[in-house]
């Protein structure tokens, strides 16, 4: 039989355990529900990184714009379209990410500039009018409602750059890049038409 030194000693020793074990969970849970969590929305988004050819593809694209308008990252995962964006010389440009932690990373990457800005909000709750050029990494599903969003909201003369995939109906003015790292360009005609021209 142990001494009660002993048993008291090893009973402390599981209640570490139990409790590191229990803390380590509920932050491993903390971490991963935020990435988890779009697998179980309508539309699921999840966070997959943009190459390093996508960036360039869609910075080269965006340097033609004037730097005084506005642009949007929906779906902003770790912050590299906009903080590229904010390199380019743009006035105004914003990060849209569900996720709270790649808000976080995104905003930590973004002390530097004062042009970026990173905001936690649901990209078909937010109002687009503001911005003259739109960059979204989406998936095929999400495609057809985000046209009718784009078509309905943007003013005329602004840039959608779709990257992964493309619109489903507008015919793009361009396509910059080749496979994965292919991006579509679309320009804004009027506002609710539903076709985009004005070749560049």
């Amino acid at each position: 039989m142990d001494p009660p030194a002993k048993r008291k000693w090893r009973k402390l020793l599981g209640k570490v355990a139990i409790a590191v074990t229990g803390c380590s969970a509920v932050g491993i849970l903390a971490v991963a529900v935020p990435f988890l969590s779009p697998a179980l929305r309508k539309i699921c988004l999840p966070y997959v990184p943009a190459t390093d050819a996508q960036v360039r593809n869609v910075a080269s694209l965006l340097q033609r714009r004037p730097r005084c308008s506005a642009v949007v990252d929906l779906g902003s995962g770790d912050g590299r379209i906009v903080l590229a964006a904010a390199r380019l010389g743009f006035a105004r440009c914003v990060g849209v990410e569900l996720n709270p932690w790649l808000v976080a990373y995104s905003r930590l990457r973004a002390l530097r500039t004062t042009s970026a800005r990173f905001v936690r909000a649901d990209l078909w709750h937010l109002d687009l009018t503001p911005f003259d050029n739109v960059v979204i990494f989406g998936v095929q599903q999400m495609m057809t409602p985000l046209e009718r969003k784009l078509v309905h909201q943007l003013k005329p003369g602004s840039w959608v750059l779709a990257c992964r995939f493309p619109l489903p109906t507008l015919q793009p003015d361009e396509t910059y890049g080749t496979g994965v790292d292919a991006v579509w360009l679309y320009r804004i005609k009027g506002s609710g038409v539903a076709h985009l021209v004005d070749r560049l």
